[in-house]
């Protein structure tokens, strides 16, 4: 017992805030080269969670992400949100062809009162592995993007946050009648992230 207790991480509130943050700037990078939302040359290989993940060049892109991950970074840490939905754009149309929807769990105990909890790091970095090998197969399951495409992001938040002036009220970019595909989840036993991938479904892609 005692070993399996030497296993285990103190995870802090800003600690688990940090770790759902950046998980959804590389999920963010990760969904926007393999849907191709970016062409493939923007892209520069690096080493996270024991892969080879994929982070954009594009200064633009780059900085947006970056102003996310600070702004959800935090609202987690406030215990304020509650969900974020990277949505896939035509960019001809503005039609809503996919969403990727992460929906997030905060255990509220932690975050009114301070304490921690314990999880292994590793046990951790294997559940987003999960997510990301799931995110970098999405061409197996999801249909051909094959239009030029653009993205935006949807915070979901409590009611009583203040917004900051960069953010704009939207509507939910719902697809009518999605196909959706569940994917792996992760658990810093202070935040659960909850993924799930819905897209535009064709019939006359049968």
């Amino acid at each position: 017992m005692a070993s399996r207790t030497a296993t285990k991480d103190i995870i802090t509130l800003r600690g688990s805030a940090a770790i759902v943050s950046e998980f959804f700037g590389y999920a963010a990078n990760s969904i926007l080269y393999n849907r191709g939302v970016y062409p493939e040359e923007s892209f520069a290989k690096v080493k996270k969670y024991g892969l080879p993940m994929l982070l954009t060049q594009d200064e633009g892109v780059k900085g947006f992400i970056s102003n996310l991950n600070s702004q959800l970074s935090e609202w987690l840490e406030a215990g304020k949100l509650q969900r974020v939905v990277l949505v896939i754009m035509s960019k001809a149309t503005g039609e809503v062809l996919e969403r990727w929807n992460f929906s997030i769990e905060t255990d509220n105990e932690v975050v009114e009162k301070g304490v921690s909890r314990e999880k292994s790091d590793k046990e951790i970095m294997r559940e987003i592995q999960a997510i990301m090998r799931q995110i970098a197969s999405s061409i197996t399951y999801l249909p051909c993007l094959d239009e030029p495409c653009v993205f935006d992001v949807l915070a979901y938040t409590d009611k009583d946050v203040a917004v900051p002036f960069t953010w704009i009220e939207s509507d939910p970019k719902l697809i009518a009648n999605p196909q959706m595909v569940k994917l792996h989840s992760f658990d810093t036993k202070i935040h659960k992230v909850d993924t799930l991938v819905s897209y535009k479904y064709d019939d006359e892609d049968e």
